[in-house]
C-alpha cells in the first residue's frame, strides 16, 4: 500500500495544534509505520507595521492540514479522532488523495519566490510620510498597489491636494 497526500479539516486557528496532537497520538498508538509526513501549508510574507518590515509566516489555507500517509482502518481512526480534526476532504468516508500535481503547487516544491509584501493599508486612511521631499506630511491613501508595494497618498500642499506615489516603508498610519 502506497503512501498519499489526504488533507484533513481542523478548526479555523488549530491547525498547528492539530499536527501536534496528530504526531503525539501517532506515537502513543505506534502508528509511525502509516503516517509519513504532518504539514501546515505556510507562506512567508512581508508586512509593513509602524513603518517597519516585517517578515512573518501566513497559514495558505486556513483550517486544513496536509498528512502523508497509507490510508487503511487505523491510520483513518487515528487521523479522524484527533482532537480538533473535523473530517477528511472527499466524498463522506472516502478520503480523496491529492495528485502529484496538487501537491507540488500546494507545498511549492519547485521554485523558491520571494515573500510577497501584505499591504496593512486601505484607501481612505491618513497616514503620515515618514521619509523623502514630503517627510512629516499627513495624506489621505487613495489607492493601493499591492504588486508594487506602493501608495498614492493625497498630500495637501499649499492648499491643493497632491497625489504622491510612496512605498509601503515610506509612511505610517496615524
Amino acid at each position: 500500500m502506497a503512501f498519499n497526500w489526504y488533507v484533513i479539516n481542523t478548526y479555523s486557528g488549530h491547525e498547528n495544534k492539530v499536527r501536534l496532537n496528530l504526531l503525539q497520538r501517532m506515537k502513543t498508538m505506534h502508528q509511525e509505520q502509516n503516517v509519513k509526513e504532518i504539514v501546515v501549508p505556510t507562506e512567508q510574507v512581508v508586512e509593513t507595521k509602524n513603518g517597519q518590515k516585517v517578515q512573518t509566516e501566513k497559514r495558505v489555507f486556513p483550517g486544513y492540514v496536509m498528512v502523508n500517509m497509507k490510508m487503511n482502518e487505523d491510520s483513518w481512526a487515528l487521523v479522524k479522532n484527533t482532537p480538533g480534526v473535523t473530517g477528511f476532504v472527499g466524498s463522506a468516508n472516502k478520503p480523496v488523495p491529492l495528485t502529484p500535481e496538487e501537491v507540488d503547487r500546494i507545498l511549492d516544491t519547485g521554485t523558491v519566490e520571494k515573500p510577497k509584501a501584505v499591504a496593512q493599508f486601505s484607501v481612505g486612511e491618513t497616514v503620515r510620510v515618514m521619509s523623502g521631499p514630503l517627510a512629516d506630511f499627513n495624506g489621505e491613501i487613495s489607492e493601493v498597489n499591492e504588486d508594487q508595494n506602493k501608495l498614492t497618498v493625497l498630500v495637501n500642499i499649499f492648499g491643493r491636494e497632491t497625489p504622491a506615489q510612496l512605498s509601503y516603508d515610506q509612511v505610517k498610519k496615524v
